[in-house]
């Protein structure tokens, strides 16, 4: 695993490329991480994948509450899509916000 020390870019192989397909720095600009850095960049590539899947239900389920509105069966029902439409967007913005510290933080690989 490499990092482009221009611009951050994180390559996976045995060898930096020849240049950064981000930023086009030359290859003597990477440096090769190993042990706790990539170790590092591994979790961190799970963790957001994981924070982007619950991003993603969040959404459906502000998605779906929202049809349960519309319908409108019943006061309680609607009561309850509101909340779910609430949850979800809270949900959704603070893993925004979280994903955002990250990228900061040099926590996106």
């Amino acid at each position: 695993m490499w990092r482009c020390g221009q611009c951050g870019y994180i390559h996976d192989g045995d060898d930096a490329p020849d240049k950064c397909p981000k930023c086009g720095a030359p290859k003597e600009k990477f440096e090769k991480l190993e042990g706790e850095a990539a170790e590092l960049i591994d979790r961190s590539r799970y963790t957001n994948s994981l924070h982007i899947s619950l991003s993603a239900l969040a959404m459906d389920m502000v998605d779906i509450a929202e049809e349960g509105i519309e319908d409108n069966l019943d006061p309680a029902c609607v009561k309850l899509f509101n909340y779910a439409r609430e949850a979800g967007t809270i949900i959704h913005n603070m893993i925004d916000a979280e994903l955002a510290g990250h990228m900061k933080k040099g926590k996106w690989g």
